[in-house]
């Protein structure tokens, strides 16, 4: 399964990540944890030093667009991959411990039941003025389209705050997204805008509130956002010693937080998986995007990539790599 956390800039979404990438992973199974956040702070919030985070996805796009097109005869080069070009007859499809992804992007936490980290990497002084963010995201996006993720296993993407998700069509990859929002005008103001856009693409979309202190912040949220509030997380002493550098473990989080966490461990499992829906909406923005820009970009027809009779959901049946 795959879940995106999101929210307004500084309501808690990554810490909210790190949290439950640490409460899947003592759960048992594969869980691979992405940094997809313009602000790359949930290898910190997992407690990595600098010196532990694996090499950026960004800094690997052409190799990993090489990687992934395989031998598919539609796609004959990495520049003719956009960061929508969806899979055909011939693309490499991956499994959540893939070898590539494992050995070239990936740091594997043992003390944190086996979570493995992956980061977008950051945006740096050689990227001002002449680049943007969406580009080194969008290695997350073609390794997402790619992803034959099967039961018991988890990917959780930390995202860019606020409505900068949508920037892409990344918002629709995801089998569950949490939005995490306090008790504020600004942080139902987000929800307002992101339920909108995840009404139109038929997103499931359920809110985490966050730094919760009165039942009167519960009666605020639940007047605004009705039935999508899931959960409710008190202030937690333990959270803020965490965010202060102090050292953390799950046993260290409050009843209420543990709480919390599995109930939406058990959602994000009972929600069902919809591959139809999925293929569906890779072909939608792909064609989306190779008409506002990823024709001309690439001076080709990107529509010629679309292979229909593909079949989304299939698991690979031999070795990738």
């Amino acid at each position: 399964m795959r879940v995106a956390f999101v929210g307004k800039g500084g309501s808690g979404k990554t810490t909210l990540s790190s949290l439950f990438a640490r409460y899947t992973a003592r759960a048992g199974g594969p869980v691979v944890a992405i940094d997809a956040d313009i602000n790359q702070h949930l290898g910190l919030a997992l407690g990595l030093s600098p010196a532990r985070l694996p090499a950026p996805l960004g800094a690997g796009i052409t190799a990993i667009k090489d990687y992934l097109r395989g031998d598919n005869p539609r796609i004959p080069s990495a520049a003719a991959m956009v960061k929508t070009t969806p899979p055909g007859s011939g693309s490499r499809l991956i499994t959540i411990d893939d070898p590539y992804f494992t050995r070239h992007h990936t740091t594997t936490l043992p003390e944190l039941g086996g979570l493995a980290l992956m980061i977008t990497g950051p945006f740096n002084e050689d990227d001002l003025g002449v680049a943007c963010y969406h580009s080194k995201v969008g290695a997350v996006e073609l390794y997402l389209n790619h992803l034959i993720d099967g039961p018991g296993e988890h990917v959780i993407v930390d995202m860019t705050a606020g409505g900068d998700s949508f920037a892409s069509g990344m918002f629709t990859r995801f089998d569950m997204t949490y939005l995490v929002a306090e008790p504020t005008r600004q942080g139902i103001g987000v929800y307002h805008q992101y339920a909108e856009h995840a009404r139109d693409y038929q997103v499931p979309l359920a809110v985490i509130g966050n730094k919760i202190h009165t039942p009167e912040d519960v009666d605020f949220l639940r007047r605004h956002v009705g039935d999508a509030l899931l959960v409710t997380l008190p202030h937690s002493p333990a959270i803020r010693a965490m965010e202060q550098g102090h050292p953390f473990t799950l046993d260290d989080l409050e009843p209420q937080g543990h709480h919390a966490l599995a109930i939406l461990k058990d959602h994000l499992d009972a929600t069902p998986k919809d591959w139809a829906k999925f293929g569906r909406q890779t072909i939608e923005f792909h064609t989306r995007n190779a008409h506002a820009w990823a024709n001309r970009a690439t001076g080709q027809d990107l529509l010629q990539q679309i292979d229909h009779d593909f079949v989304y959901g299939r698991r690979p049946t031999l070795a990738t790599g």
